[in-house]
């Protein structure tokens, strides 16, 4: 059987308590998405949530950054993207990343960071953009479900940070110049994820993306099926070239 490459790069983004980590991990594993592997491979994921600015345990990201790391933060954002353009012909997958430094920075510090500049290259590249949605109403089951595991519990004590956050985020997604799905991660399983995501690309042209060429901004954001079936797919397929 020939060897065929899948080259998809995809930007999770959503707030806290949407699972977005766990959903970048089995993507990253999924055949549909990265290939079939007869063994697990060091396929990329990235993350904005890394604090590797301070030694804090918690400290500065390329999200939450204070004003004595702006610099920094531009330069590292400035770093990836070239790092994307010389690795054009591999698999990204990125947990969180400017949407969430445009929504954290905004509500929390006041400035608003334009980032024109770097969408332009990433959907030059074929980045397509994930926005995991949360029902308001699920926060709190949620949260239960992650103070079992989480070291820092505090940061879940009050929710209405994260409605806020995910409503803020909702609206740089829309505005976004990346083609984008926004997904509801409220009820279903991370395979129906998975599997929806991978039929979205699939339908668009977005496991190969680095090969086609870039299209108009387009938000594709239809009911969420358990199963998509062939009539969603031609649907997909029908918006992504513009008929």
């Amino acid at each position: 059987m020939p060897v065929i490459k899948l080259c998809p790069k995809l930007i999770l983004e959503g707030t806290r308590l949407t699972g977005k980590t766990d959903l970048a991990l089995a993507l990253n594993e999924s055949p549909r998405i990265t290939g079939v592997r007869k063994y697990r491979y060091h396929s990329p994921i990235v993350s904005a949530e890394w604090n590797g600015f301070t030694r804090a345990p918690y400290g500065s990201s390329l999200i939450n950054f204070d004003a004595g790391y702006e610099k920094p933060a531009m330069e590292a954002y400035r770093l990836w993207v070239s790092m994307f353009e010389l690795y054009r012909y591999y698999s990204w997958i990125i947990d969180r990343f400017h949407i969430s430094t445009q929504m954290w920075q905004t509500i929390y510090r006041g400035r608003r960071y334009r980032f024109e500049w770097l969408e332009s290259r990433l959907a030059a590249l074929g980045f397509r953009l994930v926005f995991c949605w949360r029902d308001p109403s699920s926060f709190a089951e949620a949260r239960e479900r992650r103070l079992k595991i989480s070291s820092n519990p505090s940061q879940y004590d009050d929710l209405t940070l994260f409605i806020r956050e995910q409503g803020i985020l909702q609206e740089l997604v829309k505005k976004s110049g990346i083609p984008s799905l926004t997904i509801d991660v409220t009820d279903y399983s991370l395979d129906e994820q998975v599997e929806y995501i991978a039929d979205w690309l699939d339908a668009t042209g977005g496991l190969n993306a680095t090969e086609t060429a870039p299209e108009p901004k387009r938000n594709i954001i239809p009911a969420f099926p358990r199963i998509a079936d062939d009539n969603w797919i031609g649907q997909q397929s029908r918006i992504a070239n513009g008929i």
